[in-house]
Parts: C-alpha cells; sequence; structure tokens
C-alpha cells in the first residue's frame, strides 16, 4: 500500500511541474508577443492593441524638436507608401547620428491615450552609402 501512495505523489509532483513550466512558457510568448506594422496599419487599431508594437516609416521632414533638459526626440513618423498617414513619436534616449529627416526608422513602443506613440526605442535603417557597391 505504501508503494502506490508514493507513485501516486510523485505524479502529482510531475503535473504540477509540468503545469508550472506550461504557464510560464505561455506567459512568457504572450508578454513578449510584438506587432510589426507600417504607420497606416498602426492607425487603423484601436490603440489597446498597440501597448506593444514595433512601427516602421520615414521620418517626416519637418517637426523635429530634441526634448528639452533630457536626451530624446519628438517627431512625425510617415508610412513610407502613403505620406499623408503620420503619427507623433515621442522617444526618450540617446539619438542615432544617422537619425535625421527622411530616415528610415524603426521604433519600438505603445501608443498612449494622446495619439502619439512612445517609443523605448529607435533604430535607423542604415543608409545606402554603407552598403557595399556592385563593381561589375
Amino acid at each position: 500500500m505504501q508503494k502506490k501512495s508514493g507513485k501516486k505523489l510523485y505524479l502529482i509532483a510531475f503535473l504540477l511541474f509540468l503545469g508550472g513550466v506550461s504557464y510560464l512558457v505561455v506567459s512568457e510568448i504572450s508578454a513578449n508577443s510584438v506587432y510589426f506594422l507600417n504607420v497606416s496599419e498602426a492607425l487603423t487599431l484601436p490603440s489597446d492593441k498597440l501597448q506593444a508594437a514595433r512601427l516602421f516609416g520615414t521620418v517626416r521632414e519637418d517637426g523635429i524638436t530634441r526634448l528639452e533638459n533630457r536626451q530624446g526626440v519628438k517627431f512625425q513618423l510617415e508610412d513610407k507608401d502613403n505620406a499623408a498617414q503620420s503619427l507623433w513619436v515621442e522617444y526618450e534616449g540617446p539619438v542615432p547620428d544617422t537619425f535625421k529627416a527622411g530616415a528610415e526608422v524603426i521604433v519600438e513602443g505603445r501608443l498612449d491615450p494622446k495619439a502619439s506613440f512612445r517609443a523605448q526605442s529607435l533604430m535607423t535603417k542604415c543608409p545606402s552609402k554603407y552598403q557595399k557597391e556592385n563593381r561589375s
């Protein structure tokens, strides 16, 4: 009788362990899921869907301002294919040297209720001058 009770205990412990590991895996996957969108796609989604998103677009020629008394920048990100679609982005942190008007950028963050995008990261696409030239 003692042996059966021990096997049940091990089975219950194993099932609890398996359930805990499964929960951790599922919660980590859902926490790290991020939408990758262009600006026009982001503007069509409700703001609650943009709690974690990565946006791709081009920095609009006008409206770039450096944040006062801290590192960062506020700018308009326009859709690469439709320049009429744009979204204000506010980023606090070190700004890449290649960031300028007309640069293609990727920002990662969330949409706040004021309809501006709060970015936690800002990456610029490397300009073509850094790509290897085709020597024929």
